[in-house]
């Protein structure tokens, strides 16, 4: 749906990202949680605990009137004329953004959502979880950016793996990184699907 976004996505120097909460990648970081494997290899427990999850996500959308690829279109859109924009700590206008400024201020504008100011906040919004394989554009991504195993950053995926977040002031603020990457591919803890959430009526920004 997004792949008209991918020649703007810079595939390089990911790993000299730093996250919201860390000046520096550290050398060790968290493991990558599987959050899907294969159904052949799977116990029953977690079969149903996939299907369950797949359950409730169709739950959310079947029950919302609005086409969520349309908001997520509106908000990427937005977030991709913002890149360059400085990072801030604690900013969320268009002056400068941290992490989860970006993202609140991405939410509200364009799909009228109020979301948690911080990540660690943010992380437990009751929004259905997402399987890493099946991310779909404008699904929240949360990651450990500091080596102690809890939140301390997030960005918002694209499409064709890649992601938009607002990184560090040392590697340029807003910017679209591959969460195939080493450093994020380690870093990353979960997804979820916050547009589920979105108010069923969304006054478009002019």
């Amino acid at each position: 749906m997004l792949s008209r976004f991918a020649p703007l996505v810079p595939l390089a120097l990911v790993t000299l990202l730093f996250g919201c909460a860390s000046h520096a990648p550290v050398s060790e970081q968290q493991p990558a949680r599987q959050v899907q494997v294969s159904v052949k290899n799977q116990s029953p427990a977690v079969y149903q605990e996939e299907l369950a999850t797949e359950k409730e996500l169709a739950e959310f959308s079947d029950s919302k009137p609005y086409q969520m690829p349309v908001l997520a279109d509106s908000i990427l859109e937005r977030g991709i004329s913002l890149i360059g924009t400085r990072y801030r700590f604690g900013g969320s206008t268009e002056a400068g953004f941290d992490c989860s400024g970006f993202i609140g201020y991405l939410f509200r504008e364009e799909a009228g959502m109020n979301l948690p100011r911080s990540t660690r906040e943010m992380i437990n919004v009751k929004a259905p979880l997402v399987a890493r394989n099946n991310l779909k554009p404008g699904d929240l991504l949360f990651f450990s950016t500091n080596g102690r195993g809890r939140v301390s950053h997030a960005g918002i995926y694209l499409g064709d793996d890649q992601f938009i977040h607002s990184s560090s002031r040392r590697s340029g603020g807003v910017r679209i990184d591959s969460l195939g990457s080493s450093y994020w591919s380690k870093t990353f803890i979960e997804a979820k699907r916050a547009l589920a959430m979105a108010p069923s009526v969304v006054t478009a920004r002019k």
